[in-house]
């Protein structure tokens, strides 16, 4: 029996008399929820997808709180959730990539300070990892996925 059969039958139920209005919306609902896509049914407890991936992003400036907790914060995060939703995966995904991804930067950057330049080009690392994150954190309390510029992708 298709979905909009079920519905009729319910419809039907309901116009006899044999199930009051409540009942009728409580198994419509019931059934339009079996049937809808897997992504839009698992959701995380309480907070919705959007709202954990602006905290993925946002959990990087853990850093300036505690040393590390920049890092272990969103792997945390990510590792806790990633099971509950595609789009939260793909959002630590993106945040992991760009912490590898300045880390390794970083690496590069501070033997350059000895010879000067890496001191403009650790200038730049700081800025775009503050603006970074908070671009990422907007577009994910609108439920886009950015990609940092730059970004290695060691998680695909």
């Amino acid at each position: 029996m298709s979905l909009a059969d079920e519905i009729q039958k319910l419809n039907e139920l309901k116009q006899a008399g044999a199930i009051s209005e409540q009942e009728y919306q409580d198994a419509k609902e019931s059934l339009l929820a079996q049937n809808r896509p897997e992504e839009q049914q698992i959701r995380p407890a309480g907070l919705d997808v959007n709202t954990w991936g602006l905290f993925l992003h946002l959990s990087q400036f853990m850093t300036y709180v505690l040393p590390l907790a920049g890092l272990i914060v969103p792997l945390i995060l990510w590792q806790v959730k990633k099971d509950e939703s595609a789009i939260i995966d793909r959002h630590g995904k993106t945040v992991m990539n760009w912490i590898l991804t300045e880390f390794v930067l970083l690496l590069i950057i501070v033997p350059l300070c000895f010879i000067l330049i890496g001191f403009a080009l650790l200038f730049i690392l700081g800025i775009l990892g503050i603006v970074f994150p908070i671009i990422g954190a907007i577009k994910a309390g609108n439920g886009e996925i950015w990609p940092y510029p730059c970004s290695i992708r060691f998680f695909k």
